[in-house]
């Protein structure tokens, strides 16, 4: 039922403080592949970096290309911290259980490697993969930084694995900032928190030179 930012399902976050002056360079490196992300709150345009998170980004690459996002939902969203997407079918705010919860769920490929040693730290504007405690968890779900979350989630932090960061928004900071500011609510008596009252959605993920 879960991929978390964090370990257990109804453990709650620290919310970073609200510091956004480390804003990632919004200027494209170069080779680095992008991908384009369609919201139902606007466009995101994310550079993956590939020279430093290789494993990472070709999973990434990996759902992209099947279009495994595409109606998918940003189903968490912190206002101080993160917005993650990219493992739930829209309808969270109507499960009356864990049963129902799991079937919102998609099926993914197996976790991958935690590249969170690649030197690149997780600041405002970051895509990084969302796991469980399991340092070697991640799968399909990632996470947006909307505040520099360095202290808490690179390595050494709240967690000594700490959380791989492998691209940044380089357009659409303005449409991040519109979904972390949507109204959200709780589930099955608090146990999923931080839901968009209104479903989010990612509506297609895509290569930019496609």
């Amino acid at each position: 039922m879960k991929r978390l930012l964090f370990a257990g399902l109804g453990l709650a976050l620290l919310a970073a403080p609200a510091c956004d002056s480390s804003t990632a360079d919004t200027k494209s490196d170069g080779p680095n592949p992008v991908v384009v992300m369609e919201t139902s709150k606007g466009t995101i345009k994310i550079e993956l970096f590939a020279d430093k998170s290789p494993i990472t980004v070709k999973n990434f690459l990996t759902y992209v290309d099947e279009k495994f996002y595409d109606g998918t939902t940003f189903h968490r969203v912190m206002p101080n911290f993160m917005i993650q997407g990219g493992g739930f079918k829209p309808g969270l705010t109507q499960a009356q259980s864990g049963r129902e919860v799991k079937a919102l769920e998609k099926e993914t490929h197996d976790p991958i490697k935690n590249e969170a040693k690649n030197g690149v730290h997780n600041v405002r504007g970051t895509i990084a993969m969302a796991r469980t405690d399991d340092a070697d968890s991640a799968t399909s779900q990632f996470f947006i930084s909307v505040v520099d979350n360095t202290d808490k989630l690179d390595p050494g932090g709240v967690s000594p694995d700490g959380y791989a960061v492998f691209g940044k928004v380089i357009d659409g900071m303005d449409v991040v900032d519109a979904i972390k500011d949507v109204k959200t609510t709780k589930i099955l008596g608090g146990a999923m928190a931080n839901i968009p009252v209104e479903d989010v959605m990612i509506k297609s993920v895509r290569r930019a030179d496609k």
